[in-house]
Formats: structure tokens, C-alpha cells, sequence
């Protein structure tokens, strides 16, 4: 591929659907099987705080759109505690049971041990720093770009009635 642009839009999706392939093998080497790799990596990114469903895509723990349906899995299976706001009714928080925990746990030592295994595949601390500033560029550009980009004016609806006053 000649267009870096396009080349690294197709290396960071390869690469998430590779990361999530690795979070699946170590959810089975645990002999986990009610949760997929998604949730596990929701579960992840919530950590150790309580949030509402809402702040779960706000914050960056997940960014797919079937939050809730992922929420009920983990709150059915345990690993997810849940209970209605206090202050509003409407809200529910969320937070880690000991279940969660315990596989947050077992997820931060995966992390680890591919953190540790990086320097035999040649990948720097540095290496790791520059990329992040990159694709946080990228991310920010994206995040822009509607902004940015000029878009055609669709044309105002004819219609052959005449106008009729609002209020007559």
C-alpha cells in the first residue's frame, strides 16, 4: 500500500482485532467463558471506579454502541454491580465485584507479561511513547474532521403549496 494514511488505518484495525484475539486466549486459558473479550476489556477500563452506563462510553471504556446489553451480561454473570442513582433516578452506577476484580487482576498481569515480553520483538519504550503521540494526533484529527471538512448544502424542500401563515 502506497498511502501511509490508509496503511496505518488498516494496521490499527488489525491490531485491535489481534489484541482482542489475545484477550480471548487468555479468557480461555482461564477457563473463563461468561464473558467475551469486549466485556473483559470494559471490565478493564472501569478498573477500580463507579461510573454511571452513561460515562462508560463518555470516558473511553467502551466506545461500541450495545453499552447496556454488555452491562446486563456482566451484572447477570457477576462481575458487574449495579444500582440506581441517589440523586437521579434515571442513572445507574456501576462498579466491580469481587468476580470483577479478581479478573481485572488476571487482565493487569497479561498486560504485564506482554509489557515484559516486548523488548525480544525489538518494540522500545520509546518506540510505544511516539506511536501513542501519533495516533492521539490521529484521534484529535478525526475528531475534528467533520469540523473540518466542507460539506455540500442540501437544498431547501420545494413544494408547489403556497405558503400558509402559522397562525392565522
Amino acid at each position: 500500500m502506497d498511502n501511509p494514511y490508509l496503511e496505518v488505518i488498516s494496521y490499527v484495525e488489525r491490531l485491535h482485532r489481534q489484541f482482542l484475539e489475545m484477550v480471548k486466549l487468555e479468557l480461555d486459558g482461564l477457563r473463563i467463558h461468561d464473558i467475551n473479550n469486549v466485556q473483559a476489556m470494559m471490565l478493564f477500563n472501569i478498573g477500580y471506579a463507579e461510573m454511571t452506563v452513561g460515562e462508560l462510553t463518555l470516558r473511553g471504556c467502551y466506545l461500541g454502541s450495545n453499552v447496556s446489553y454488555n452491562v446486563k451480561k456482566m451484572v447477570e454473570n457477576e462481575y458487574l454491580a449495579h444500582e440506581r442513582s441517589a440523586h437521579d433516578r434515571r442513572a445507574i452506577h456501576v462498579r466491580l465485584t469481587e468476580k470483577g476484580i479478581k479478573l481485572r487482576d488476571s487482565l493487569t498481569a497479561m498486560h504485564r507479561r506482554h509489557t515484559d515480553m516486548l523488548s525480544s520483538a525489538s518494540v522500545s519504550s520509546d518506540d510505544l511513547r511516539i506511536t501513542g503521540i501519533t495516533l492521539r494526533r490521529l484521534e484529535s484529527f478525526w475528531m475534528r474532521a467533520a469540523d473540518l471538512e466542507q460539506r455540500p448544502q442540501r437544498p431547501a424542500p420545494v413544494s408547489s403549496l403556497p405558503a400558509q401563515p402559522l397562525f392565522a
